[in-house]
């Protein structure tokens, strides 16, 4: 049995949660039969959490609407070494899922899970987790995220985070919160707008632009200490940061020199580069996942399309072409699709486009759609739109048979960036 600790907290779960408790919920269409069969049963002992840690492995395989649930009742299992099986293969249950939970005498807990195979009476994995007794939520997102990678076959994104900016009154607020809105915790909060959250690679700090100086600053932050250091300062407008995937360089948008053209920096702020020489107007840079090459936005054909240029030199290529109006290029992890959002009769719509193969989709029925963010996992895109006039959160798969419906809390919540899989 795989046995993993698990006592320190990430950089959100640390603080002090929010009492805000808004969650992404599924709605799910077009799956039916392809979605796997699995019991989850009570896990022993976790009436000593605040929530059965069953309940919360349940709601995060149940957002993937790659599930269909046997339902068990609420007892555990008597006996983790031996299911009946016979009873979950009468009740339609292809996988079975166990566990258990205990406090421990230094005021840590302990949990235990394992996932079986009912068609081959057989089990498929287990392990175990040490970790801090108030971070329950935590640990049963690291149970989910292993059941999910061994029954689908990609990693899990239960146990990263988000990060967003809410407006609630004259206050804005970088959020940043669990994968699903649970949690938020203020990271930063000024009287003064705060846009473009950025994730570094390793999950540790958050590079966006603050207006607290009365112009567009970028600073990045990190999230464990809020220490805040300054990296592009110039005359005129800094921003659009995003970070190249070794986390030592970001491609930014500087008005410095001309209009808005895109630059390469150090994490630091040093070695300031300018990246094109042209006249058009360069924005909304994003790295590909190689580090080789930068997705943009441009109006340099006339109406803003997007664009990739190689760090090592050449001319720009245009990569959209259905529409006349493409903006905020955001490149999946397997370098593979593109999510964009497009103008079509008045409507700021998310698309995907298969660079592959040029084919798009939009993958939603809203008007008002922005900054769009891949999971990391690359299955999911989170993006802001409006509903009732109010900014909100809303996710969907990247073939559209998954949508949740939107996250929404006080005021306007707008900008999400998604964070990486931490290790």
């Amino acid at each position: 049995m795989q046995r993993r600790h698990f006592l320190q907290a990430g950089p959100a779960l640390a603080l002090a949660p929010a009492l805000a408790r808004a969650e992404l919920t599924v709605e799910v269409s077009g799956l039916g039969a392809n979605r796997i069969p699995i019991a989850i049963a009570g896990f022993a002992g976790e009436g000593a959490m605040p929530k059965p840690l069953s309940d919360v492995v349940r709601a995060d395989l149940e957002r993937t609407g790659l599930f269909r649930f046997v339902e068990t009742g609420s007892q555990p299992l008597a006996d983790l070494s031996a299911p009946d099986w016979g009873l979950w293969r009468s009740r339609g249950a292809d996988e079975l899922l166990a566990g258990g939970v205990r406090r421990l005498p230094d005021g840590s807990a302990e949990a235990v899970f394992r996932l079986y195979d009912v068609v081959k009476q057989a089990e498929q994995k287990s392990a175990m987790l040490n970790f801090r007794a108030e971070l329950w939520r935590g640990a049963a997102h690291w149970i989910a995220d292993r059941v999910f990678e061994q029954l689908i076959g990609v990693p899990g994104v239960f146990s990263t985070q988000i990060a967003y900016v809410q407006k609630s009154g004259r206050n804005y607020m970088l959020q940043i919160a669990e994968y699903d809105g649970a949690n938020p915790v203020a990271a930063f909060t000024d009287d003064e707008p705060i846009i473009s959250p950025a994730w570094s690679p390793d999950g540790k700090r958050l590079a966006y632009v603050s207006f607290a100086q009365k112009k567009p600053i970028i600073y990045v932050q990190t999230i464990a200490t809020g220490q805040r250091q300054v990296v592009a300062n110039f005359k005129g407008s800094n921003s659009a940061p995003a970070w190249s995937p070794d986390g030592k360089r970001l491609a930014v948008v500087l008005t410095k020199d001309a209009g808005s053209q895109i630059y390469l920096i150090n994490a630091d702020g040093s070695g300031v580069r300018r990246l094109m020489q042209n006249a058009a107007i360069d924005t909304e840079p994003c790295f590909s996942p190689d580090g080789r090459s930068l997705y943009f936005t441009s109006d340099r054909s006339g109406g803003p399309q997007i664009y990739r240029v190689s760090l090592d030199g050449g001319d720009a290529q245009r990569i959209t072409f259905q529409g006349g109006y493409n903006v905020s290029p955001r490149i999946s992890p397997d370098g593979k699709t593109l999510a964009y959002i497009s103008r079509n009769a008045g409507r700021f719509q998310l698309y995907v486009q298969d660079l592959a193969s040029q084919q798009t989709l939009a993958l939603s029925d809203t008007s008002r759609d922005e900054s769009p963010s891949f999971a990391p996992n690359g299955r999911l895109i989170i993006y802001a739109t409006e509903v009732g006039g109010r900014g909100v959160l809303s996710a969907v798969s990247i073939d559209g048979k998954i949508r949740y419906k939107p996250l929404q809390g006080s005021g306007d919540i707008r900008e999400p960036a998604w964070g990486p899989i931490s290790g």
